[in-house]
Parts: structure tokens; C-alpha cells; sequence
């Protein structure tokens, strides 16, 4: 079976070049423009290595090897940095992060033979007690050279004590049996054809019967798949029902309920200065009554996040592009307020190898970093990928911005609260209030 590689870089030029390289080898390669995407393709394909250039827009690519080895799904997938970054400081950050090593963007051939070995993407047919084909000249056989004749004990001293020449000879068979590998493959999937054709199957019938399957175990797994579809398709119906509930109050309210519902005190002076307003109007003249100010509840949409992935990828992403959808198709006017909310995990490890989520079982007390607080060092402000900016950018355009998007990052905000900390308290209990608070809440404003 063919191996397949994954190329994450923004350069086209840097993609070609590299897959070029790599096709060469019999390799499959498959590319990504950035680390959100190549994400994304890890939810449904699993390559035999992934190639990953550092510098991109949004996120880089030592976080997306952080994301990716936190992920248990992809975490022994091995990863090799392409990138023009150098040095022995910057190694050592990519191999803690989970890297197995830096590929210079200036490859060269034999750069690409070791690198193909150590991913196990090529098979090393070097023997070490392998001495080659050549035998020693017998002393009875005379050799006759350019000069006259020469002493068999050095007929080709002088050729294959050069290390160049030997370098070369052993590129050069790796070459050529690489493509006897390549042309065998093919020769046998010939044959097996061929073979298939002149000696078909035998039927079902002539095989041994295999114990059937119980009759409740399909039924079964057929119940449990049809509860899952079942229970998807319910969240799901409940989110848009809530936005339907939301446009529908925000149309039967009228133009006004396009604006924030102002709080008691500020409908109270409202009400005051059009009462004022009646008293003091001309006599003969009716006095209109002001038009009520609509009060509507707009409940939020609240999506989980879960801990070490983006919050604007995956399912997440769809269901903005969804409900931006159907904003536009009822003629939706003004702001979708997205907010994006931290918790605080409770982590273990170092600055140097990386942090994790703490085991259960571990007391609070012995948590090495608490990561969302205010004092941490590690935050970092809110990034918008790609994919979101190009739908934003897209929403506001079609709908001449009459719909504007509003990405933040909110503080200090919990969903649900956190347990008293006290030398009971576990990791396991903090860390699912934290999981709560990781969200991402959505009001239309």
C-alpha cells in the first residue's frame, strides 16, 4: 500500500516542490494552505507523515503540532518541521512540542533519503555486513592499468577510497532499486488481474458458512446508530429554533426592536419625557401615544469548545456559515455579537515540553499551570482564521452590512462556576467546570 504524505504550507511554490520530491519516492501527497485546514483534514484522513511549515497566516505551525499531539486521534502521526527556521534553540522547541526533527526548505537529495528512513516512509535496504559485490583481486591474476601493469593488492585502492564515489554508488543503487520496487508492484498487480480473470471467485455457496450473528445484534446496533442520528438532529433543531424564535420576535416588534432593549431606569425617563410631552401640547390637539418600546429575549446560542482546538473550526464553523444563512434569507438587520470565552484548565508539564490536561485523580493543589487566568502568561488574544474572515468578509458584502459580525474574547465571564478550592478538590472536578466555561456564545443585537 502506497504512504501518504501531508504538505501544511501557505507558499504554492514550497507544496510543489516538496510533493515533486516526494512523488519521486512513490509517495501520495495531499496539501493544505494552512494549519486551520490541515486540521480540518485530519478529522476524516490519517497520512503517514505530515510536513509542516512554520510561519503562516493565522496559526503557526508550532501550535498546530501542539494541537495535533494533544489530539489522541492524531498524536502518532509523525511530524517533521519545513521550514527555512534554523538553529539548535529552535529544534529543540519543535522536538517538545512533539516534532521529530526540522527539514530545511533547501532540500537536498540525500537530505530526503535519511529524512524518508527516519518517518518510516522508505524502506532502508543497506546492510551493514553487506560489503558489496566486488572481491578481493586473486594475487596470481596479474591487472593490466593505463600505465602498465599494477599489484592486484591495489588495482582500486585509489576509486573506492574516495568518499564521494562511494556516496554516489549508494544513491545510485537506492535509485535503481526503488524503481525494480516500483515496476514489481506494478507487474504484480498486472498478474493478479490477469489471474482474476482467468480464475474467478468461487461462488458464495461453495465457501464455508460462518457462524451467523445473533438476530438482536444488528437490531441493536441499528438502534444505538438511530438514537445518535436521532439526538444530533434534535441539538441541532433546537439551536435554529431558538434563532427562528429570535427573528421572529425581532420582526413583530417592529423597526425598533432592532435596537438593545434599554434597562428600567433608562424606559423610566423615556416614559416621563412622553408623558411631559402630552401634557404640554397645544389644546385642541390629540396627543399620540408613544409607541411602547419592544422588550425582546434574546437568549444566546452557546456552543462548547473543547480543551486544545480552535473555536472557530470544524462543526463550530459550519453552524456560523448556517445560521448566516438563514439570517440573510429572512432579511436579518444588525449585529451578531460572537464571543469566544476561556476556561481555566487545570494543566501539568513545563514551559519546555508543553502542557496537558492533569489527570483526574490529581489534587488541584498540584496543578503546574491554571491556564485563562488573568495573570497567565500564555494568553493570547483572540485569532480570527482565515476560513472566518473570508464568511465574514463574504456576509457583509452580500448583504451590503446590514448584517455585521463582531468576533471578542470575553474575561471574567463563567457559565458555570467553579468549585471552592480546598485540599480535596481534584483536577477532574475543576477541569469540567473549566470545560463549561470553554464556549463560544452568539447574540443578535
Amino acid at each position: 500500500m502506497a504512504k501518504r504524505a501531508l504538505i501544511v504550507d501557505d507558499s504554492k511554490s514550497a507544496r510543489l516542490s516538496l510533493a515533486r520530491t516526494l512523488e519521486k519516492h512513490a509517495i501520495e501527497v495531499d496539501t493544505a494552505e494552512s494549519a486551520e485546514l490541515a486540521l480540518e483534514y485530519l478529522w476524516t484522513h490519517r497520512p503517514d507523515a505530515i510536513f509542516m511549515d512554520h510561519n503562516m497566516p493565522g496559526m503557526d505551525g508550532l501550535q498546530a503540532v501542539q494541537a495535533i499531539k494533544n489530539n489522541p486521534r492524531t498524536a502518532t502521526i509523525p511530524i517533521m518541521m519545513y521550514t527555512s527556521q534554523e538553529g539548535e534553540l529552535y529544534l529543540s522547541q519543535a522536538r517538545a512540542l512533539g516534532a521529530i526533527g526540522v527539514l530545511p526548505k533547501q532540500i537536498k537529495p540525500a537530505d530526503v533519503t535519511k529524512m524518508l528512513y527516519q518517518l518510516n516512509l522508505a524502506t532502508d535496504r543497506r546492510n551493514s555486513s553487506d560489503t558489496g559485490s566486488f572481491r578481493p583481486v586473486p594475487d596470481n591474476v596479474t591487472v593490466i592499468g593505463d600505465d602498465g601493469p599494477v599489484h592486484p593488492a591495489h588495482a582500486f585502492e585509489m576509486p573506492f577510497n574516495n568518499g564521494a564515489l562511494r556516496e554516489q554508488l549508494t544513491d545510485l543503487r537506492r535509485t535503481v532499486l526503488s524503481g525494480f520496487d516500483a515496476q514489481g508492484d506494478r507487474l504484480l498487480a498486472d498478474m493478479r488481474g490477469v489471474l482474476h480473470e482467468l480464475h474467478p471467485p468461487p461462488p458464495a455457496a461453495a465457501l464455508p458458512a460462518s457462524r451467523p450473528w445473533p438476530p438482536w445484534v444488528p437490531a441493536a446496533a441499528m438502534a444505538t446508530a438511530f438514537v445518535v442520528l436521532v439526538g444530533f438532529l434534535w441539538h441541532q433543531s433546537s439551536e435554529l429554533s431558538d434563532v427562528e424564535e429570535q427573528l421572529a420576535a425581532l420582526q413583530a416588534s417592529g423597526p425598533v426592536a432592532t435596537a438593545v432593549a434599554p434597562e428600567p431606569a433608562a424606559a423610566a425617563d423615556s416614559s416621563a419625557a412622553a408623558t411631559a410631552t402630552a401634557n404640554t401640547a397645544a389644546p385642541g390637539t390629540a396627543a399620540s401615544d408613544p409607541a411602547p418600546v419592544p422588550r425582546v429575549s434574546i437568549r444566546p446560542i452557546i456552543q462548547q469548545v473543547p480543551y486544545g482546538v480552535e473555536p472557530f473550526s470544524g462543526s463550530r464553523l459550519d453552524s456560523l456559515r448556517q445560521l448566516f444563512d438563514r439570517l440573510t434569507a429572512q432579511g436579518y438587520q444588525g449585529t451578531v455579537d460572537i464571543r469566544t470565552y476561556s476556561g481555566r484548565f487545570c494543566l501539568v508539564g513545563n514551559a519546555n515540553d508543553g502542557y496537558s490536561l492533569a489527570p483526574d485523580d490529581l489534587l488541584y493543589s498540584r496543578c503546574d499551570l491554571v491556564s485563562g487566568a488573568h495573570d497567565d502568561p500564555t494568553a493570547s488574544a483572540v485569532r480570527i482564521p482565515v476560513a472566518l474572515a473570508d464568511l465574514i468578509g463574504s456576509v457583509r458584502t452580500s448583504t451590503h452590512d446590514q448584517i455585521r459580525p463582531q468576533i471578542t474574547g470575553g474575561e471574567g465571564s463563567s457559565a458555570a462556576g467553579y468549585p471552592t478550592v480546598s485540599d480535596m478538590l481534584t483536577a477532574g472536578e475543576w477541569n469540567r467546570a473549566a470545560a463549561a466555561n470553554n464556549r463560544v456564545e452568539i447574540r443578535l443585537r
